[in-house]
């Protein structure tokens, strides 16, 4: 199950699946910029953008590591 809006904030690093990736299953990792989606969840994944504009689904979050916690 992909995580939940809650789980996801602006500066984690996710992997994100884009819609023309979809019947692959290719996966972006990337740094959140935007949360796209209102909803608390998503059967597919919250809809993000990322800092270098890609949009796609979270599919998997990255926990921040003891250096970017300061």
């Amino acid at each position: 199950m992909p995580p939940l809006r809650t789980q996801i904030q602006p500066g984690l690093t996710v992997d994100i699946i884009q819609k023309h990736h979809q019947p692959t299953g290719k996966l972006t990792r990337g740094v959140v910029a935007q949360l796209l989606t209102r909803s608390p969840s998503h059967p597919h994944g919250i809809k993000v953008r990322l800092t270098t504009g890609e949009v796609g689904r979270v599919q998997a979050v990255f926990s921040a590591s003891a250096a970017d916690k300061g």
